[in-house]
């Protein structure tokens, strides 16, 4: 894929210098994920070498605290290098990719439940479910928390957990909703993880029983669609980026690797494949082959240009300390959901000109198809209301669809 530039106005040089740093940490270790990526599916779990090498190549810290060793990158770094895991291993990424996420919410929290969090090891990962699916009473210096929540991502290889939890007033009576963060070590996490594609992110339940949650480890989610976090720490723009946007945009870059890995397998195979029941001695020579790839190519680089908008977008508004009003977030939902979708259907054309033999078990494209998707039909990122909000924010409609916007 040729590079496609478009970034924020702001960017330093130094910011982009890390980027392809870390990139470059990312496309180093893709032949293993590649090759580890049947065992992960296998396994309904990545494999631990995987996270070992990401882990070892810093990519884990890319949305922590610099204060507290991390590296605090932009919302574009963070797609790319999700990107670029995709091109081994889907599940890979979206592990990885949602625990950063859930890093960057944990920045949100007031500097004592990061402190609780990275205080002693900054390596320390969280993986989080956003549906308040539990019960909550108000106790003392917080809430006793019971309940179950599906499907946290990252919770075998995390040792916090980030959870949402309806926040009641001493009367029983429901008047928030917040986030919880509550160590692994108070949770169980029950097998539930069988689904058709992205197996290997062992997306399994999170399970708490009479947990007690102090207030500074909660935050309300209200409140954060708005812009409202409990950190002290208003310097750090990156803290200050539009909550849903991003929890939206992080679920693309898996995507992007996705179709480019299935892209790289078509074009690197054309060569030496016929067309069954045809003259074509190569796939290189047939016209329906010319026009899909083309065509793939073109729907690749348009979820890249979306997707990319939607980050510049996100990391401009924080770096000058602006949260973008409803209509701006609608577009970058709106932009989300157009790359998933594009990314989507680059694989559906890139599997038929391949041939059916895309869905040998042996194949790589079978899983990237089967692990697009099921990922692109994430609630989040859903391309159908995310246009549907967008359309109903031009029209100058802010209302009746869904408050994570």
């Amino acid at each position: 894929m040729s590079e496609i530039i478009l970034d924020r106005p702001g960017t330093t040089e130094e910011a982009r210098k890390l980027r392809a740093e870390l990139v470059g940490r990312a496309r180093e270790i893709v032949p293993v994920l590649a090759r580890n990526a049947p065992e992960t599916e296998a396994a309904r779990r990545v494999v631990q070498e995987n996270i070992d090498l990401i882990d070892q190549a810093g990519l884990f810290r890319i949305m922590k605290p610099k204060r507290l060793g991390g590296y605090e990158t932009d919302f574009r770094t963070k797609l790319e290098v999700s990107r670029e895991l995709a091109r081994g291993c889907g599940s890979t990424s979206w592990v990885t990719s949602l625990m950063n996420v859930c890093s960057w919410f944990m920045g949100l929290f007031p500097d004592q439940a990061q402190r609780d969090v990275w205080g002693e090891d900054i390596d320390v990962r969280v993986a989080g479910v956003f549906a308040p699916t539990a019960d909550a009473t108000r106790v003392d210096g917080g809430y006793r928390v019971t309940g179950k929540w599906g499907w946290a991502s990252g919770c075998l290889h995390s040792q916090w957990g980030q959870v949402g939890i309806p926040m009641p007033n001493e009367m029983g009576e429901i008047v928030d909703q917040g986030f919880a963060a509550i160590p692994m070590s108070d949770l169980m996490i029950e097998d539930t993880w069988y689904v058709a594609g992205m197996r290997g992110t062992g997306s399994n339940t999170l399970v708490a029983k009479d947990v007690f949650v102090p207030d500074h480890r909660i935050i309300s989610v209200p409140a954060a669609v708005q812009g409202r976090y409990g950190t002290e720490h208003t310097d750090e723009a990156l803290y200050r980026s539009a909550y849903i946007p991003v929890a939206s945009l992080i679920l693309a870059g898996p995507q992007l690797g996705l179709a480019q890995a299935a892209l790289e397998l078509v074009l690197e195979k054309a060569p030496k494949r016929s067309i069954s029941y045809t003259f074509y001695e190569t796939q290189v020579e047939a016209p329906t082959v010319q026009l899909a790839v083309s065509k793939a190519a073109m729907l690749i680089d348009s979820a890249h240009l979306h997707a990319y908008r939607a980050a510049a977008d996100i990391d401009e508004a924080a770096r000058t300390g602006t949260y973008p009003d409803y209509h701006a977030r609608a577009r970058v939902r709106a932009d989300t959901g157009w790359a998933v979708e594009q990314a989507r259907e680059a694989i559906r054309v890139l599997v038929s000109a391949h041939g059916a033999s895309s869905f040998a078990e042996s194949s790589p494209l079978q899983r990237i198809w089967r692990d697009s998707e099921t990922a692109s039909r994430h609630a989040v990122v859903n391309p159908a209301i995310s246009g549907e909000v967008y359309g109903r924010s031009l029209l100058g409609i802010q209302e009746g669809v869904t408050a994570l916007v």
